[in-house]
């Protein structure tokens, strides 16, 4: 199993540093997990809300490329309908190109009703959009000629396109059960959140051996999984800043962890996450062995969540850094 860094870039101040730039933390974070060994820095996108702070990840992920030299560069997810599809087509292949074919591409049709109502997009409109922006992205990529939205546009071919061939890696991000056959069917990746959506390990690995079962003969897949972590002596900081994190989360809308904690008011508490092994703190070595469970459960990548609800700066990269030092990938 992999070990990765992902980050929403939730936007809590330091009450002492109340103009913390989140964005070059994660930059600074994205060079301490190369350093470390990680196999990727995996950033969401996010607009208008306090979910999130980044708007285009291919900009920040580009800094990142500058930053880095082995570290894979993951948008987890870009948000097809709220663009034009050429455009993410030509803006993900030059970050492919700057990195030396270091992208993964995540994609997902969005879920938060303030950020479709930002944009003006009817929601029951999104899983078409999503659709029919994939098939052109990946079109586009393979080198065919794709077509604009509109009446006077003609069919055009990208001046760049990505580095791997004949496209990055693919992930589709999946809060419905549901949804994860269709992902499968696809041979891409999934990535999965299962703090705001199962209630156990148990019920995670089911998830993941549905996915294999319905992957295309031949094809090996990859099962993403996103936890928070914290690998160091203050174990209380992390536990408060996993609240911070949840509350934030029921606040800003967050139908599925919503819809968890409806069901389950427990699940509103910091302490019930972590119980249910989705949140891991500790020091190093014994977040390692405990994350091994996720491993068992069928997890191809651990996304490490380790920069959430406020935690402070140094608490992050510290975290990021000891649980690298220890980490001993036993791939599968």
């Amino acid at each position: 199993m992999r070990l990765s860094l992902f980050s929403v870039l939730d936007p809590f101040p330091d009450a002492d540093v109340p103009s913390r730039d989140r964005l070059s933390e994660f930059v600074d974070l994205a060079g301490a997990a190369d350093a470390a060994g990680l196999e990727a820095a995996w950033v969401a996108e996010h607009h208008f809300v306090g979910t999130g702070l980044c708007p285009s990840p291919p900009v920040l992920l580009s800094s990142v490329a500058a930053r880095t030299r082995r570290l894979r560069l993951g948008s987890l997810v870009s948000v097809l309908p709220f663009h034009a599809p050429i455009q993410v087509a030509e803006e993900y292949a030059m970050v492919d190109r700057l990195s030396g074919g270091r992208l993964n591409f995540g994609v997902g049709s969005g879920y938060l009703p303030l950020e479709f109502e930002g944009f003006g997009i009817d929601p029951a409109t999104k899983r078409e959009a999503f659709d029919r922006a994939l098939e052109t992205i990946l079109a586009a990529w393979r080198g065919e000629a794709v077509r604009a939205a509109g009446p006077t546009a003609v069919p055009t071919r990208l001046g760049v396109r990505p580095v791997q061939r004949p496209h990055p890696p693919l992930w589709l991000a999946v809060q419905r059960r549901e949804a994860i056959p269709f992902v499968a069917r696809r041979g891409a990746g999934v990535a999965l959140i299962p703090y705001a959506t199962v209630e156990g390990i148990d019920e995670l690995a089911a998830e993941i051996r549905e996915y294999r079962a319905a992957l295309p003969p031949g094809a090996t897949g990859r099962a993403s999984v996103a936890v928070h972590v914290y690998a160091g002596p203050h174990a209380d900081r992390a536990r408060a800043a996993l609240q911070r994190y949840l509350d934030s989360r029921r606040a800003t809308h967050s139908a599925f962890y919503q819809e968890k904690v409806r069901r389950d008011p427990r699940q509103a508490s910091a302490g019930t996450i972590e119980g249910a092994g989705f949140a891991v703190f500790g020091e190093p070595a014994e977040v390692a062995e405990r994350l091994r469970e996720f491993e068992a459960a069928g997890v191809d990548e651990l996304l490490g969540i380790f920069d959430f609800g406020g935690l402070a700066r140094d608490d992050a990269l510290a975290s990021v850094t000891g649980l690298g030092r220890v980490w001993d990938p036993r791939s599968r």
